[in-house]
């Protein structure tokens, strides 16, 4: 006699799809910005390299966590990227976005919550002139999006050592670059902040920077790789 063990409701396989993308922004957006916060609210304990390395250790932990399920996108800009390249449908473009801002905005809520006293949030903020954030984050997204396009499979980032490229392009922008620009990298991950300190007047910069820099990265991809190379889905 065999039981059958599935449970009878188990969700469609896009919608584990659109959940997973929820709960690895949640994770990124409440570690990484959790470790700007909690760096201010203790005196500098965490550090900026402390900061930096939990971003880059929180995005290669959703990479191999997720990798299977979404593709670990966790990105606006990285999922737009993919259907920009071909990998992705534009019909769950929409979906993913939702999903990865819906985390962000999740995990910003509850950092609100924990710490009533913050400021910003770890909000991304220019710390020249807006233009000079604006480049860096093009620049920075275009690195990390082509580092994604040579380690991914179809749209999804997996892999023995996907995860550890990623994760490091990550913490090496965010090392160098973060006093200047926040090294956002990433719509969602500013998005949260944004929202919940009240402070939308930059937000602009880094929803359409990584964006653009992340398309950019899709045509230089190709003048080093042959269409048939590229690991198409």
């Amino acid at each position: 006699m065999s039981f059958d063990l599935h449970f009878p409701f188990t969700p469609a396989r896009f919608m584990k799809k659109y959940l997973a993308e929820v709960i690895g922004t949640f994770c990124l957006v409440f570690v990484g910005t959790g470790a700007v916060v909690i760096n201010e609210a203790q005196g500098g304990a965490v550090t900026h390299v402390g900061i930096a390395l939990t971003f880059g250790l929180i995005v290669m932990a959703m990479v191999y966590s997720l990798g299977d399920v979404s593709g670990a996108h966790i990105n606006p800009a990285v999922t737009i990227a993919f259907w920009v390249d071909g990998r992705f449908r534009g019909n769950q473009v929409a979906p993913y976005v939702m999903s990865q801002f819906l985390g962000a905005l999740a995990a910003s809520g509850l950092l609100r919550l924990l710490f009533l006293e913050a400021p910003d949030l770890g909000m991304t903020l220019p710390a020249r002139e807006w233009w000079h954030a604006f480049v860096f984050e093009v620049v920075l997204t275009f690195i990390l999006m082509f580092v994604v396009l040579n380690v991914s499979t179809g749209a999804k980032v997996k892999g023995i050592m996907a995860g550890a490229a990623i994760g490091g392009v990550v913490t090496l922008e965010a090392l160098f670059a973060g006093p200047i620009c926040g090294a956002s990298m990433n719509p969602a991950r500013s998005l949260g902040p944004a929202v919940f300190s009240n402070h939308l007047a930059d937000l602009w910069i880094y929803l359409a920077a990584p964006t653009l820099g992340a398309m950019l990265a899709v045509p230089v991809f190709y003048c080093i790789q042959e269409l048939d190379d590229a690991k198409k889905a």
